[in-house]
């Protein structure tokens, strides 16, 4: 069992915001109003629901329940259409969740449908790991936020954070500079290996920015990471809620939706402080692909059609991702107001950075080279 095997789940239950009464903006008719329509050829709703009830299960795969309120969105989909979900490896990486497309083609446990960062939703497409599937709400996602193809779909996306435990921090860090302060000896750690884990990947690129780097040079990154461990203060253990918790990794470099998610968590208990950095601020988007082995097709086309409805986009809200159709949203004026006052204020993300796949491949090649002399050591 691996180290991502039992951290967070053993912590929350549910997402963040549950207390929030929006649980019949799931319900089955909601999203028949939502999504009346499939592409081409697909029938309509009501044919992809019976269909996916005659396959009887969903398999999804690396989906933690406190990650992007992830535990609402597996009890809605199934208290909607009976549909049992088996949720394999929740805590597993994007490089695990490919893997195990491949590992288990032909298998009833296979995964159906994946949630990767964009790096390894393009390494699936290249490997011919997806099948095309374009949801009836294709039209209201960003051309930025899909493949023309529909082989992947931009699901939500956050921005890099500090969360830091209050009694252990006594002057939350608000830049990147503040992270080699004397004081935070031992405490600064991220969310697993940047060479396989989105979130760490993310940590490193957001140093890169916040240190004279670039979208298109991560170097700086590394080294800002370098002069982290040299200082002492970088803490190689994995940020997970655990960890947390436990006061193991006082200061976490995560994405914003997890940092306010703990946060939420630990209020009572061990209260923390989250913030989005001044300088540095980037995001990154995951993104859905249905697998082309996927024993359960019908059954992870209806999975789709509820993530992408607005009620499955609020459910990922409410756990503090700006999930893909936010614009269109907010357009229609369809946030509730209890939502969008608990989210961090827009201001905050006025200067938000967004890579391209370009941009990734060659930071992920950069990172495979050097990671491991430079900091991990291995």
């Amino acid at each position: 069992m691996s180290t991502r095997d039992i951290s967070r789940r053993e912590v929350l239950k549910r997402g963040a915001l549950g207390g929030i009464g929006l649980a019949g903006l799931g319900s089955l008719t909601e999203l028949m109003r939502l999504a009346p329509a499939l592409a081409a050829g697909m029938g309509d709703m009501s044919a992809l629901i019976a269909a996916a009830k005659k396959e009887g299960h969903l398999n999804t795969i690396a989906l933690p329940r406190d990650w992007a309120n992830y535990g609402e969105a597996l009890d809605t989909f199934t208290k909607n259409y009976g549909i049992p979900i088996s949720n394999a490896n929740p805590l597993g990486t994007s490089a695990e969740e490919l893997a195990a497309i491949t590992r288990l083609k032909g298998q009833g446990r296979a995964p159906d449908v994946v949630d990767v960062s964009l790096t390894f939703a393009d390494k699936g497409k290249t490997q011919g790991l997806f099948t095309p599937y374009k949801v009836s709400t294709w039209s209201t996602i960003p051309d930025s936020l899909k493949d023309a193809g529909g082989l992947y779909t931009g699901d939500y996306w956050g921005a890099m954070s500090f969360l830091s435990i209050n009694h252990l921090v006594k002057e939350a860090p608000k830049d990147w500079s503040d992270l080699l302060s004397p004081k935070l000896r031992g405490m600064v750690a991220i969310d697993g290996d940047p060479r396989s884990a989105g979130d760490a990947q993310g940590a490193v690129v957001a140093a890169a920015l916040a240190n004279g780097g670039s979208l298109n040079n991560i170097e700086p990154g590394i080294e800002f990471f370098v002069k982290l461990k040299k200082a002492g203060n970088f803490n190689p253990s994995d940020a997970y809620t655990a960890t947390i918790a436990k006061g193991a990794t006082p200061v976490a470099i995560k994405w914003d939706y997890l940092n306010l998610a703990t946060r939420d968590l630990l209020a009572k208990t061990s209260p923390v402080t989250v913030t989005i950095p001044k300088s540095g601020v980037y995001a990154g988007p995951y993104f859905q692909a249905i697998s082309k082995s996927a024993p359960n097709p019908n059954a992870a086309k209806l999975w789709l059609e509820f993530l992408y409805s607005d009620a499955g986009q609020l459910i990922w809200l409410k756990g503090y991702t700006h999930p893909a159709r936010y614009l269109d949203m907010a357009k229609r004026d369809v946030i509730p107001a209890a939502v969008s006052k608990l989210l961090p204020p827009a201001s905050a993300y006025a200067k938000v950075q967004f890579a391209s796949l370009a941009q990734l491949t060659a930071a992920a090649a950069v990172l495979q080279e050097q990671w491991g002399p430079k900091v991990s050591g291995s």
